[in-house]
This record gives C-alpha cells, structure tokens and sequence, in this order.
C-alpha cells in the first residue's frame, strides 16, 4: 500500500497525514474485498526495513495501527472476518501487540475471509526464520533432514496457511515488490497501479481484479494441459468484479 507520504507531500502536509489518510483507504478496500467474496487480502502494513524510518513516524504508525484494530474490531466480528498478524509480531510495541493479539482471539472462528496485516514483516526474513525453525528441530533430532523439502518448509511460513498469493499489487507508480510474500507470490500475478494508496477506492479494486480474470495462468504448463485440466474439473465461476460475486482468490495489497 504504498504512496501515503508522497501523497501528503504533494499537498503540503507531513508524512503522518498521508498515513491517517492511507488507513481509510484501508477500510474501503477490506469492506469491499468482504463483499466481492475474497477468502483471503494481506495487506503489507510496516516491514522489517521500516524501523530505520524517523523515530516520531515509526510511533505514529504503531499509534495509527492501534487505533485501526480497535476501530475496526466490530466490523470484524460483524462481517466473519478472522484477523491475523503475520511478520516478527514480537519487535511491535505492546500497546500494539496485546490489542493485536486480543482481536485475533477473538475473530479466530470467523471464516468468511481472513485478513492479514504483514506487520515487521519481510519476505526474506519470513524464510530465513523458517529455515532456522526446521534447523533447530534437525538439531533437535525431531525432523530427519532428509525429510525438509518445499512442503515442510512452506508449512513453516504463516504467509502461506491461506494459501500461495493468486494475485499481487502494488500501488504508488512503483513496480517492484520490495521483499513481500517471495515465496507465495512464486507464480502470483502483479498488478502495478500508479495511484497513490490514499487515492485508491473500490473502482480501483475492482480494475486490478478484472486485469487478474484476463490473464492466461499456465504455472509452468502450456496452455493445452491448462484446458485439459480445467476440462476435468467442470465449469467454474468467473465473473467481472462489480458484476456479481468475485473468485475468492487470495490478494496481497503491496509492497511498501
């Protein structure tokens, strides 16, 4: 969700304002992520790499982050949104974290779609701290590392428990990913919008997921095993966002 202090910038406002701004874009694309049927939006909130930002905008993003879950918890409860964090949860301070880890408990039965807010989070790391998982339990003499392969270390990234990323965006003009979701976004589609994240509303949405229906995903394959797939599986849904219920692909609002 990237474009927040560039867009105060541009009207003369501090970074900090582009970033209140930025959370109610964030409202409007869950509330009609929630209505278009999406089992599955990760929203890339703070990376790992923006710690080194300036002191008093690092504390206002973690006071605007607070305010968010605790404005947004009923909606959660009211719409069967289940809300994870996923990323080094334990680096956010705590006035965060225990509001955080309060709402999850508390929307972890809803089932409907879940939401994920990539908070600390790098992709690189995500692996890296996998990795050293498996390690430890090789050390351990718990896991044979004969046995480590890409199906026990996927089992190890929280990113994937909703499953790979079906389509990626990113907003602000740039187009690269900046360390979100490597190994999930493996064969995701990118969506590169040059809106800034404040302006985007659920038109803007909805482009990036008719742009998604349009293209031709083989996943290594040619196009004939594609059909011949598809063929024995039977018809499936695909309509135009905005003109019935969406697939309930998992989306990923990126990188910042």
């Amino acid at each position: 969700m990237d474009g927040n202090g560039r867009w105060a910038q541009q009207l003369g406002h501090p970074r900090t304002y582009g970033h209140r701004v930025g959370s109610d874009a964030v409202r409007r694309i869950v509330r009609a992520s929630r209505r278009l049927g999406l089992s599955a939006l990760t929203l890339y909130a703070f990376s790992e790499q923006n710690w080194a930002r300036p002191p008093s905008e690092v504390e206002a993003l973690m006071d605007l982050l607070r305010e968010f879950l605790l404005s947004e918890r009923d909606d959660l409860l009211a719409n069967d949104i289940r809300l994870r964090g996923v990323g080094r949860i334990e680096r956010l301070p705590s006035r965060v974290r225990d509001v955080l880890e309060r709402i999850t408990d508390e929307t972890k039965n809803n089932r409907t779609m879940t939401l994920s807010l990539a908070l600390s989070y790098g992709g690189r790391e995500e692996i890296a701290d996998a990795a050293r998982r498996l390690a430890e339990r090789a050390v351990a003499g718990a896991l044979s590392p004969a046995r480590i392969d890409e199906a026990a270390l996927e089992a190890e990234l929280p990113s994937m428990s909703v499953g790979a990323v079906d389509l990626l965006v990113r907003t602000g003009g740039e187009q690269r990913i900046s360390n979100f979701m490597l190994w999930g976004a493996a064969y995701a589609e990118l969506y590169f919008s040059p809106a800034l994240w404040p302006d985007w509303v659920e038109a803007d949405l909805y482009e990036a997921i008719t742009a998604y229906q349009q293209r031709d995903r083989r996943f290594g394959k040619v196009r004939s095993d594609v059909a011949s797939a598809a063929d024995a599986r039977g018809p499936t849904q695909a309509t135009t966002a905005g003109a019935g219920p969406a697939p309930a692909i998992p989306v990923a609002l990126g990188a910042r």
